[in-house]
């Protein structure tokens, strides 16, 4: 862990012991096994699926860990859009991550359809009014952030999930900035799919492999895109040309995984396990609570951008200033790495795993040195602050 305080773990999670392990002991197998280290690793991500199941309320069959955020999104989106008639238009919102407007306009364009964006009244966050009156019959696949990234505003999983459907709507959730920091319900919620990384909340290294989620009523839908993988592995070295469907969610798989990357992930795991996810939100939002109570005393310049109800924010806290980007590089100057990202926000992410309330004073602290002194007007921009 870098020396000071790390607030920026809904970026890029700290390095669990476990996870070095796991990565060591994979590179053990590789070195000592060589090819025959396929053994173990042929069905490492079917392996996991349990574990990563329980974090997103899912049955394990329904997830497997694979791809990116992106990589999933393309492939879901490709099985589940099927546009018919004047249902036939793909739905986000303006406040999505970029990656993800990236892929579903892709769609969009290629069969001539619409992406169209629900609309933020304040820049940062969503109105249920806008939400509603934007999913209707025109719809026919509705992607929704379960988390907003700059905000960290939560979104109301069950009741958009039920009123899309009521609509007619297929609906999908990115859970990037979810997964790993609260309990999820994907299955008895009824979403159609999700997708998520696994290198933010749940520490599993950077370019850990991401995830999916199908719900159980699609799994024998067929993947518009296949990959050997995702073959059946009781025949996928039998080396045919005909594709025959993998089990569950493993059917979405494409290439050979990364082993060493999965091992991340293998060994992150090892940190929830017995871990209640109830206590860990409830511990989360202590430490939100905090923050955003020292902010309100001793940061008046700063805005808050994040919901204040518990029940509407994720598991970092965002303040807006103009001068937030040198604010940011200043904290790191002085040992507190906070994240940042345009326009004018600085997030926080106190983690329960390895944050405490004297890490969300003194950061607070900090800030409001660095303001009195000036100390950010020093700073030379640097470019993007990751």
């Amino acid at each position: 862990m870098p020396q000071g305080i790390y607030m920026d773990g809904n970026s890029l999670g700290l390095m669990p012991h476990s996870a070095r392990r796991a990565v060591e002991r994979r590179l053990n197998d590789w070195a000592e096994q060589a090819v025959m280290g396929w053994d173990r690793w042929f069905d490492l991500s079917e392996t996991l699926s349990p574990q990563v199941a329980r974090l997103v309320g899912a049955q394990p069959d329904e997830v497997i860990s694979t791809g990116s955020i992106t990589t999933n999104l393309h492939l879901l989106i490709s099985t589940f859009y099927r546009p018919e008639g004047e249902r036939r238009h793909l739905l986000a919102t303006e406040l999505d991550f970029p990656s993800d407007l990236y892929a579903m306009r892709s769609w969009a364009d290629l069969h001539g359809a619409e992406l169209r964006l629900i609309p933020s009244r304040d820049g940062q966050t969503l109105h249920p009014d806008d939400i509603a009156a934007a999913i209707t019959d025109e719809i026919a696949l509705v992607l929704l952030p379960v988390v907003l990234y700059r905000s960290g505003q939560l979104l109301d999983m069950p009741r958009w999930t039920e009123y899309a459907h009521a609509q007619g709507c297929v609906v999908g959730w990115d859970a990037a900035h979810s997964i790993g920091a609260l309990p999820h319900n994907f299955h008895d919620d009824g979403a159609d799919f999700a997708v998520w990384c696994t290198y933010k909340y749940l520490n599993a290294g950077p370019g850990a492999p991401g995830g999916l989620f199908v719900h159980e009523r699609h799994l024998g839908t067929m993947p518009a895109l296949r990959g050997w993988w995702g073959n059946d592995k009781t025949s996928q070295f039998k080396m045919a040309g005909d594709y025959e469907r993998g089990a569950g969610a493993g059917a979405f798989q494409l290439g050979t995984p990364g082993i060493l990357s999965l091992a991340g992930l293998e060994g992150a795991l090892e940190v929830y396990d017995g871990v209640d996810l109830q206590e860990l939100r409830a511990r989360s939002l202590e430490l939100t609570e905090l923050l955003m109570t020292l902010a309100d005393e001793q940061l008046p310049e700063m805005q808050m951008v994040t919901p204040r109800d518990p029940a509407e924010r994720g598991g970092h806290i965002s303040l807006q200033w103009e001068h937030n980007k040198q604010v940011s590089l200043a904290l790191r100057a002085r040992g507190i790495v906070p994240d940042f990202r345009e326009p004018g926000i600085l997030r926080l992410a106190p983690i329960p795993f390895y944050n405490s309330e004297d890490d969300v004073r003194r950061t607070v602290q900090v800030i409001r040195e660095i303001v009195d002194s000036g100390e950010y007007r020093e700073i030379v921009d640097g470019g993007a602050v990751s």
